[in-house]
């Protein structure tokens, strides 16, 4: 599957917010937004799918002054990214599962 990030909680939740709709484009702040995380949170999370070719980004073309803020950054899962992010969302669960399993209060459930 090639290399694979860190599958931290925000790396988690920014992926399941490009998976619910894996052919849409979002902005950052609208990352943010669907994801519960703050802007300066996500974009490192992102800079780093964009490495491993999971994500593609684009500015838009508008102008900044006639729209009155700044250019928007477009990202969109790759086709490849999509089977990646869903293959490493299943091992991040299955991790939980075992663990849950194993050590249930260190999962955060109750004995």
């Amino acid at each position: 599957m090639g290399k694979q990030p860190r599958m931290t909680i925000p790396t988690q939740l920014v992926l399941r917010t490009l998976l619910e709709d894996p052919m849409r484009e979002m902005y950052g702040l609208e990352i943010c937004h669907a994801a519960g995380l703050a802007p300066g949170t996500i974009h490192p999370i992102l800079a780093r799918f964009e490495g491993l070719a999971w994500v593609e980004s684009r500015f838009e073309a508008a102008d900044p002054h006639e729209v009155g803020r700044p250019r928007r950054r477009y990202y969109r899962l790759t086709t490849q990214g999509a089977i990646y992010a869903r293959s490493a969302l299943s091992e991040a669960q299955a991790k939980r599962d075992k663990l849950s399993r194993r050590a249930p209060r260190l999962a955060g459930e109750n004995p």
